[in-house]
């Protein structure tokens, strides 16, 4: 009798969900645990790479996802007095065989949710169930968890050949491997969040920051235009903050009032987009500090291991947070279904994964392909008249490709 492969899988967040439909077509049978006691559509805005969307169409989930998104084609960069520095064609108008998505994260969140519930079976999508301990296993002893059953209080133990930790940046799993990590890393930035149904701008397909660090707006639209030309806005309003300090944990559901930021976007008015407007006409704001934490030096241990921002949380810089865990997903289950010893497998997949992810983390620290902002304030802070002026021939486009090939979705054939 042929033994299957069991894995238990920690969250079931973005990167949870699709790295249990990714195991799942490899035939691995899989269980996934999730704390909260109801999954409910939560957040705003997220930007999908073509390679993550190229992981999302293997696991046969562009006919469901593309509907309920936008497919990003161009990103610009501007200066606080709204003028171009760089513009970029992106997704299939850059020769991806893939989109690039703006998608409402909640609606992906309930997309993946439902499609794993589907796939793996009802039963094996379990809320209310928070792990409270576990144990590594061995080469030749299986992994196992404790959880607790938050409406019940029952107390149950599972075990599998591997585990796999997708809970987040606040990983119950991770702080056990790193006792003494401490708080998240603060950049001493906050973002404020937001989606606004609002006339479209540019191409109607367009993601543009504006401004630079640590002043910086960003926006793109999540649906497509209606008959009047409207679209859902995803907003990110970015100021520093150290001076306040952090008020809490991280989350994406922190509701805050516009008048702790507006004032200070009150006169950015372009001709192409009115962001005082945008930002008075928005009913809910959500507030997140811009953290991460240190790369680690060590993800997996016996048969079990991080993923996602259980493993290397980073800025939202680039459009990489959810990408590369759907980058981690296609990686654990390649690694898993090639190595026949669980724990190979695991080491096989953090050797990959792990030094890629942790070039982003400083990458971001770095502010990745912003750095075009913080450089064009540097040398033009009055603004510019010509922008060969200010950059040398051939710099912008250096800095975009560089980070393309650290985040790893080169545009074809460049």
């Amino acid at each position: 009798m042929i033994v299957r492969m069991r894995a238990i899988v920690i969250g079931a967040g973005i990167g949870g969900c699709v790295t249990a439909l990714a195991l799942h077509q490899q035939g691995i049978d899989v269980t996934v645990y999730e704390s909260v006691r109801e999954i409910t559509p939560m957040g705003v805005g997220i930007n999908l790479l073509p390679h993550a969307m190229g992981v999302l169409k293997q696991l046969d989930l562009l006919d469901q996802l593309l509907p309920i998104g936008l497919q990003t084609g161009e990103l610009a960069f501007f200066n606080k007095y709204g003028q171009a520095i760089w513009k970029e064609p992106r997704g299939l108008a850059a020769g991806y065989e893939v989109p690039q998505l703006s998608v409402h994260r909640g609606k992906l969140q309930m997309l993946l949710v439902n499609a794993a519930t589907e796939r793996l079976g009802r039963e094996e999508l379990r809320t209310a169930h928070a792990l409270t301990n576990f144990t590594i296993g061995s080469e030749t002893e299986r992994a196992t968890v404790e959880l607790e059953n938050r409406l019940t209080g029952e107390v149950i133990h599972d075990e599998a050949d591997v585990v796999i930790a997708c809970d987040g940046i606040h990983s119950t799993v991770r702080t056990k491997f790193v006792p003494n990590e401490g708080d998240p890393h603060w950049s001493g930035n906050i973002l404020w969040r937001a989606a606004t149904r609002r006339p479209g701008f540019l191409t109607h397909r367009s993601m543009f920051m504006a401004g630079h660090l640590p002043h910086k707006f960003v926006a793109y639209p999540i649906t497509e235009p209606d008959e009047d030309g409207m679209q859902t806005i995803n907003w990110i309003a970015e100021l520093n903050q150290e001076a306040q300090g952090l008020r809490g944990r991280e989350g994406w559901n922190r509701r805050v009032d516009k008048s702790l930021f507006a004032d200070h976007f009150a006169d950015w008015t372009f001709d192409w987009i009115d962001i005082p407007a945008l930002i008075e006409q928005t009913e809910e704001v959500f507030e997140f500090p811009m953290v991460d934490r240190d790369p680690l030096n060590r993800w997996t241990y016996g048969r079990v291991t991080l993923l996602g921002d259980a493993a290397h949380p980073m800025y939202p810089i680039g459009s990489n947070g959810a990408s590369q865990a759907i980058l981690d997903a296609q990686a654990i289950s390649s690694a898993l279904a090639e190595h026949a010893s669980p724990t190979d497998a695991l080491l096989a997949y953090e050797s990959v994964r792990r030094p890629a992810t942790a070039k982003i983390v400083m990458s971001n620290r770095q502010h990745g392909p912003e750095r075009v902002l913080d450089l064009a304030e540097e040398r033009a802070p009055q603004g510019f008249t010509n922008i060969d002026d200010v950059f040398g021939i051939g710099e912008l486009e250096s800095i975009s490709t560089q980070y393309k090939q650290v985040a790893g979705f080169t545009r074809p054939n460049s």
